[in-house]
């Protein structure tokens, strides 16, 4: 470990926690509907250091088992995932309620008057100390930590009072970055709901009148399955199209090609809708390149009658009900055929073009907002970065204990 800024000291966990243990496996014959919280690694995030209720599974405990006592969750809590995915980090809040881990998660206790367990979980979430800590694979090729382990593992640690002052700065960020993501996931809710209403025809925009018409999309749309170009003629130096070949070149509803060919195959224009058609099959995008399409990717082409706002804000609105048409024994996949006689409610296209800059609108809301996570996020990192190194120290007040 560098040299540490003064007052530091590098300690183990074992030397300030209570308690260090992970969960059992025989927990199936425990699940239930509803009960007591049963957090898994699926509830520990990447971002931040919050214990996520979504996904959440629920257990019926007898109050007898001794398995229950001994994984049983408090306030304060450290949760480490040490399987798989290693090193997802969590905090459990106050308030949480009863709640146990299963044999996927570490749980780490600390001592109050040694360490604060705030200011620990950021540190074991910070890039170059989670780094680290995913180095210590304890399982080879099949990832995995052992309690030992991280008992074991060194950590710098400051003074008690400058852990509480360190602890409550980041916090403070977390609770913006909280509200944040609420704001976003209201605003994606508002948008799936106008989608439904308005993409059905169960709510019209004042002075639309009259019927919608029923169309298949091979009736209004132009539709292209991509085809896969030879592999020895990938390049990364920019020579011939940019080659977008399932969901991995899509990102943020924007094409997002990785590398390019020389042996172009089907290609799609820029603005065209692309629509990934192997797993994950049904995520829509628009094409910001003009490009090759790889055997994961159709692109849809609307004609003059339709606007193409409209259609691919109604692919949003089916972005989910793929599942229900994938086949395929190895992975889902969608054919030409299924996505050709993929049914449409057409409007008159002055009615299409109201609904779509609603929609589109609403989009650009969603799109603010996931840059000002993204940027809160982002800053949060950096100021980690400065204060869990010490880089950047905070002042104490001299009666701070």
């Amino acid at each position: 470990m560098a040299m540490l800024p003064e007052g530091w000291d590098a300690v183990t966990i074992d030397k300030i926690s209570k308690i260090v243990t992970s969960g059992s496996r025989d927990w199936s014959q425990y699940y239930a509907n509803q009960g007591d919280k049963f957090v898994r690694m699926t509830n520990l995030g990447r971002e931040g250091i919050r214990v996520s209720n979504d996904d959440m599974k629920y257990v019926s405990l007898p109050v007898t088992s001794s398995e229950g006592r001994r994984t049983s969750l408090e306030s304060g809590d450290v949760l480490i995932s040490i399987t798989a995915e290693l090193g997802k980090i969590g905090l459990v809040p106050p308030g949480f309620g009863t709640a146990f881990i299963n044999q996927h998660l570490a749980l780490v206790r600390m001592e109050p008057h040694k360490a604060v367990s705030e200011f620990v979980a950021h540190l074991l979430s910070s890039e170059g100390m989670n780094k680290k800590l995913n180095g210590l694979n304890d399982a080879g090729a099949k990832a995995g930590l052992n309690l030992s382990t991280i008992r074991s593992f060194v950590i710098p640690l400051p003074p008690l009072p400058e852990q509480k002052k360190i602890a409550a700065i980041l916090s403070t960020w977390d609770r913006a970055i909280e509200v944040m993501e609420k704001l976003l996931a209201n605003s994606q809710r508002q948008k799936k709901a106008l989608m439904q209403q308005l993409l059905t025809g169960k709510k019209r925009l004042p002075g639309f009148t009259g019927e919608w018409h029923k169309r298949r999309l091979s009736d209004c749309c132009y539709v292209q399955m991509g085809s896969s170009p030879k592999s020895e003629f990938y390049n990364d130096a920019g020579v011939g199209l940019p080659l977008l070949q399932g969901n991995a070149d899509i990102k943020d509803r924007r094409s997002a090609p990785r590398i390019y060919t020389t042996d172009v195959t089907k290609t799609c224009k820029v603005g065209d809708i692309l629509l990934s058609v192997r797993a994950p099959v049904g995520n829509v995008a628009i094409s910001a390149h003009h490009a090759c399409i790889g055997r994961g990717i159709a692109c849809i082409q609307t004609n003059d009658e339709n606007l193409s706002s409209f259609i691919y804000q109604s692919f949003l609105n089916l972005e989910d009900s793929w599942s229900t048409v994938s086949q395929g024994s190895t992975f889902e996949a969608v054919s030409g055929d299924d996505l050709r006689k993929t049914i449409l409610y057409l409007p008159t296209l002055p009615e299409q073009k109201a609904i779509a800059s609603v929609l589109t609108k609403a989009d650009e809301e969603i799109t603010l907002l996931k840059s000002d996570l993204s940027r809160l996020r982002q800053e949060k990192k950096a100021l980690m970065q400065q204060l869990l190194t010490g880089k950047r120290r905070v002042k104490i007040e001299a009666d701070a204990g």
